[in-house]
């Protein structure tokens, strides 16, 4: 390795908008991140799921003359 051409690697705090913080190391020296484990929706179970009935099947309805040759 070529030497005072790499980046310092240093230790770095990780700062979510929920206010939860991690300890890491990283080039750079802070990061600020909206969404973490702590407060996505997916991790905390909270998740809304879209409904998709019917896509499928309109989706069929639409196609099926192409389907059938």
């Amino acid at each position: 390795m070529k030497k005072e051409i790499h980046p310092e690697y240093q230790e770095a705090v990780i700062k979510c908008a929920c206010g939860s913080e991690l300890r890491t190391r990283s080039t750079a020296k802070e990061m600020h991140v909206n969404t973490c484990a702590h407060c996505h929706p997916f991790f905390t179970g909270k998740a809304k799921y879209i409904d998709t009935e019917g896509r499928v099947e309109r989706f069929q309805k639409r196609y099926a003359k192409f389907m059938n040759k």
